[in-house]
């Protein structure tokens, strides 16, 4: 049985500076995890994350994040990303 998809964010590194950056709903990088954009659908999840993976001039290693959605943004689900 398939398991159930969970929140996600895309996370990369800067490719210049190396800072942990966050896409946004709007397209934008930002290092303020309060800005990421929840993805809750897991086909769109995907499209973003080929999406970020395609900015190989601003972006290193982007990947998924499970979160949890909260009133101060999202929330990491693992302590590596809480460490990031």
């Amino acid at each position: 049985m398939p398991r159930e998809f969970s929140p996600k964010i895309v996370t990369a590194s800067d490719l210049l500076g190396g800072d942990v950056i966050y896409l946004t709903e709007d397209d934008r990088w930002s290092r303020d995890l309060a800005d990421a954009e929840v993805i809750t659908d897991e086909a769109h999840a995907q499209l973003r994350l080929l999406s970020a993976e395609r900015q190989t001039n601003v972006v290193i290693g982007a990947y998924l994040a499970d979160v949890i959605p909260s009133e101060d943004g999202p929330q990491p689900t693992h302590f590596r990303e809480d460490f990031r």
